[in-house]
């Protein structure tokens, strides 16, 4: 495998291209660039090619849910938002952990308390992982091919959208900052991956976990669905001031849509 990964990609140039045009992404600060463009370009592991589940991409500019999605951040992903909860506030903090680490650590969990043997454990670990893989070089493609502006910079140039229902704020910082362009969510992509695979392989999403994050050690948070979690990280994104509400919705069924891709073509019974 480590000689057919060879030339796979991996550290190749940058998928970017600056566009100065309303809507577009812009590093903010304008040094701070993506230390991993060059993850969409990758050969995938299980996937046709690295866009096979495009999204349908960011709602228009002056559509009635840009406006929606735009207002929601723009009131509880501030920095001083006055309408997010403390708990809220803690739990987009929560989940600004590396979703990798946190999934792979649920399925040991998860596997050992169903009494999974080590070569079903083997099994799961390849699907989980390859799929979750895919689904971030997917993702990658995905971001730079709308190339999608965060709503910080949205709105900060507000008046700029040709949106009556969205009004500028200069002033206006986010919670939490990612540097790389919006659409889709990247922590969805890989949510909606694992959790797919974890939903397939026991065969349910009704399933007690607990979830650590590096941001609180120590602490856990408990679910009793995958689903559960889920919903809670498409909040947790918007309430971080990270994610108009579409980018996570759609990063979510990116992920789940290549986590069906592989149960369907790889890690079949044998006959």
């Amino acid at each position: 495998m480590i000689a057919a990964r060879a030339s796979d990609g991996r550290f190749g140039p940058s998928q970017w291209v600056s566009n100065t045009d309303i809507g577009h992404w812009q590093p903010d600060p304008p040094q701070s660039l993506d230390p991993t463009p060059w993850v969409g370009g990758v050969q995938p592991f299980l996937m046709q090619n690295s866009s096979q589940f495009r999204t349908d991409g960011p709602n228009a500019l002056t559509s009635a849910a840009y406006a929606e999605d735009f207002n929601e951040v723009k009131t509880l992903g501030s920095t001083n938002s006055t309408v997010r909860t403390a708990e809220q506030t803690h739990i987009a903090r929560f989940w600004q952990s590396n979703p990798i680490a946190t999934w792979n650590a649920v399925a040991r969990d998860v596997a050992e308390r169903f009494g999974t043997d080590m070569v079903d454990s083997a099994a799961l670990f390849a699907m989980q992982n390859l799929t979750a893989a895919d689904a971030g070089i997917n993702c990658w493609n995905d971001k730079y091919y709308w190339d999608f502006w965060r709503p910080a910079h949205a709105i900060h140039e507000a008046a700029r959208d040709g949106n009556r229902a969205t009004e500028p704020d200069s002033s206006w910082t986010p919670l939490l900052s990612a540097p790389y362009p919006e659409h889709p969510s990247g922590h969805m992509c890989q949510d909606g991956a694992h959790l797919g695979v974890l939903r397939r392989f026991f065969g349910t999403d009704k399933i007690r976990f607990g979830v650590t994050s590096v941001q609180f050690p120590g602490e856990v948070r408990y679910y009793d669905r995958f689903s559960h979690a889920l919903r809670e990280i498409i909040d947790a994104r918007i309430w971080a001031g990270l994610h108009f509400r579409t980018a996570d919705v759609q990063g979510k069924r990116l992920g789940e849509k290549v986590a069906h891709y592989m149960a369907t073509h790889y890690f079949q019974p044998l006959t």
